[in-house]
């Protein structure tokens, strides 16, 4: 047993952090069989909006609430990494627990919405907006509240300038708006099969990556856990999906990708690096502002704005694949900037 921890503790940090995204998506295929079964037996499944393409009705009863998934390693092997620190070896730190407590809340949070959806009084509809917001603004404050006051994480950093710009008593309330926009984000680009898992681990392997130049080594391997939790979900939710991550999911991943980009800093970044999740919400501000300023009209044919895509006659895996193209070009432009 000493040898092998020693030999775990001798890991490069670049190699651990890749095997605990290899071990991370392993454990994430294991269990989703059995979990999809589960979800099955008890019907656990999707609701679709009648006003969506007509392609999407065969969804219909498709397992949702799928985010455990992903969620359940992603803990699970954090909480073992902060357990092997007990050994006399490198733990995650206390800057880890910060982002998986966000995933925590905002996973309780979708759970909750997800659940009233199938089984509540509004089902197919879910928590009411006004109720989600309100819950989604007081975790992004006190999550906000930790990373400055704990974390000490720092305010901005800006390409092409030295040092850190310090926002001062602007900071709480940005990181708020970028938890809660982030968090809302990845929720509204949770539409078709494999795009927002597909969107949110080129983000996170993203600021796993500017984790890495910085040297931030527990918060690369956090982000890295991430994304092999993602691909093992992906495994089962690639078209034709065999379940969705609904709420439970997508929430969690849109407030966690703020909160890591706000521990490097680099938040700035984040219309590139989450160009699709950020397009795809201001397609529905946009669309809602046009539709009342101008009696009716719309500005897209259907949003979120994959949905406007699939009725100009784009295929679901054309949106996609397409999308996730765009995805990683600017991914790749984010970093670039990041480190220069």
């Amino acid at each position: 047993m000493d040898g092998v921890l020693e030999n775990i503790s001798n890991t490069s940090p670049a190699s651990m952090t890749l095997a605990l995204a290899g071990f991370s998506f392993m454990m994430t295929v294991i269990w989703g069989v059995p979990l999809l079964r589960v979800l099955r037996y008890f019907k656990i499944g999707k609701q679709i909006r009648v006003e969506g393409p007509e392609r999407h009705f065969s969804k219909l009863g498709t397992p949702t609430m799928g985010g455990i998934m992903i969620l359940a390693p992603v803990i699970l092997v954090t909480v073992l990494l902060n357990a092997a620190y007990l050994f006399g070896l490198p733990g995650v730190g206390r800057s880890i627990i910060v982002p998986l407590g966000a995933v925590g809340l905002f996973a309780v949070l979708g759970a909750v919405d997800d659940w009233q959806g199938l089984r509540g009084e509004r089902k197919a509809k879910g928590m009411r907006a006004r109720t989600k917001f309100f819950f989604q603004w007081v975790f992004a404050f006190f999550i906000a509240w930790a990373l400055d006051a704990l974390l000490d994480a720092p305010n901005l950093f800006l390409p092409g300038v030295k040092g850190e710009v310090r926002l001062g008593l602007l900071y709480i309330p940005i990181a708020a708006f970028v938890i809660v926009f982030m968090s809302n984000a990845v929720n509204l680009t949770d539409g078709l099969d494999g795009l927002a898992g597909l969107i949110s681990a080129t983000a996170f392997a993203t600021y796993g990556g500017i984790a890495v130049l910085q040297e931030q080594v527990f918060l690369a391997r956090f982000c890295f856990i991430v994304v092999g939790a993602i691909f093992g979900f992906l495994w089962f939710n690639v078209h034709p999906a065999q379940l969705f991550m609904g709420d439970t999911g997508s929430l969690p991943l849109g407030a966690g990708l703020g909160v890591v980009a706000l521990m490097t800093g680099q938040w700035i970044l984040l219309p590139l690096v989450a160009i699709i999740p950020i397009s795809t919400a201001l397609s529905v501000i946009l669309q809602v502002a046009y539709f009342k300023i101008t009696g009716g009209r719309r500005l897209f044919k259907m949003t979120p704005l994959h949905h406007h895509f699939e009725l100009s006659g784009w295929s679901e895996t054309q949106v996609v694949q397409r999308f996730w193209l765009i995805s990683l070009l600017f991914a790749m432009l984010g970093v670039s900037l990041a480190a220069a």
